[in-house]
């Protein structure tokens, strides 16, 4: 199992202390939480694009290639690019220089964002959401595997025999698809033989298990590759405490979230309820998030999991701490449990690790 973290820069007022970090301090943060994630064997750091003034990272390639040249190993890549508004050529030249920096450690998570704020700041229509998405990951995935590409489109000039350049280390970038888990996101990912990572926000695991069989029942319909499943989520892991810590952040957050977009307004029994050991939050123990990790993959048998440490604005030291303990802790214990019980159903993972909480 590859575990690792992500964030968008996010720089809310701590709902705690009513602190506001700035954007320069947060861009530190953000190094320094992939220098450490990398010293602790973590596989992947990820940052997102985001619009708003809540949010400190609007251009994503500089801060990774920050990262790149302050670390080693990790893999360092988007969570995620919009590639509705963006232009699939320079995306592409983008990440590949990135790969070339790194040593061969970019990789593109394509998506079409939780937010809307990019489609007029770019002059993108939002009646063509759908459409925009596919003409853009078509294309992405065409000047991935083509180095001299002729190509015409609705949305941006056509190219003719066009030279794209750099080529990435590898010849081809690593390219996930992220989805909020619909079927229609997971046929089109099987199609295109990508990658898949789920956002667990919220709701059963169940639910996305569905969508991550479909995924896999079409990209073996195709006969081609190994397809890969991943999962990203929020959580906090820290020694002690870590519930009773996460909740008015996560409680923050989705109060503006539930506003913005009418959803029912959050509490502390709908908190509770998943912060607890089936719930969608990985809250707790290196211990009680090992587990749920576990649970995770018994339903959806994933490769990959990454986790948001810093949901409005959590401390920069607590961050830390849950850095440490996810390279330390967490990621010992999940390989331990998938290694040696081979995982054969939910039931016998789920027994696995009952006895660690």
């Amino acid at each position: 199992m590859e575990l690792g973290i992500f964030s968008f820069g996010d720089i809310h007022p701590n709902p705690v202390t009513g602190e506001r970090v700035s954007p320069e301090q947060r861009m530190a943060d953000l190094l320094e939480r992939a220098r450490l994630a990398d010293e602790v064997g973590l596989h992947y750091f990820g940052i997102g694009e985001h619009h708003r003034p809540d949010y400190a990272v609007s251009s994503v390639v500089p801060v990774l290639a920050a990262a790149a040249a302050q670390t080693r190993q990790i893999h360092v890549g988007s969570a995620v690019t919009v590639l509705s508004t963006e232009d699939p050529v320079r995306v592409f030249q983008q990440f590949a220089t990135l790969d070339l920096l790194s040593g061969g450690r970019a990789e593109l998570t394509a998506g079409r964002g939780s937010f809307i704020e990019s489609y007029p700041l770019f002059g993108a229509a939002l009646e063509d959401y759908d459409a925009l998405y596919e003409e853009k990951i078509d294309l992405l995935l065409r000047l991935n595997a083509e180095e001299r590409l002729t190509w015409s489109g609705r949305f941006r000039p056509p190219l003719q025999d066009a030279l794209i350049l750099p080529r990435p280390v590898r010849e081809q970038l690593d390219i996930w698809i992220a989805t909020g888990g619909t079927p229609s996101s997971s046929v089109r990912a099987a199609r295109l033989g990508t990658s898949v990572i789920y956002a667990l926000l919220g709701g059963a695991v169940d639910n996305f298990a569905q969508h991550a069989a479909l995924y896999r029942e079409q990209f073996n319909a195709r006969g081609t590759a190994v397809p890969r499943v991943g999962v990203s989520g929020v959580g906090l892991i820290l020694r002690d405490g870590a519930k009773e810590a996460f909740r008015p952040h996560w409680l923050d957050s989705m109060t503006r979230i539930s506003a913005e977009r009418g959803f029912p307004k959050p509490s502390g029994v709908t908190y509770n309820m998943q912060a607890a050991r089936t719930g969608a939050l990985y809250v707790g123990t290196p211990e009680e998030v090992a587990e749920k990790i576990v649970l995770t993959h018994a339903a959806m048998g994933h490769d990959r999991h990454i986790l948001q440490l810093d949901f409005s604005s959590v401390p920069q030291a607590q961050v830390l701490e849950s850095i440490e303990l996810l390279g330390t802790q967490v990621l010992p214990l999940v390989n331990d449990a998938l290694g040696v019980h081979q995982l054969e159903d939910a039931v016998s993972r789920t027994e696995s690790v009952r006895g660690w909480s």
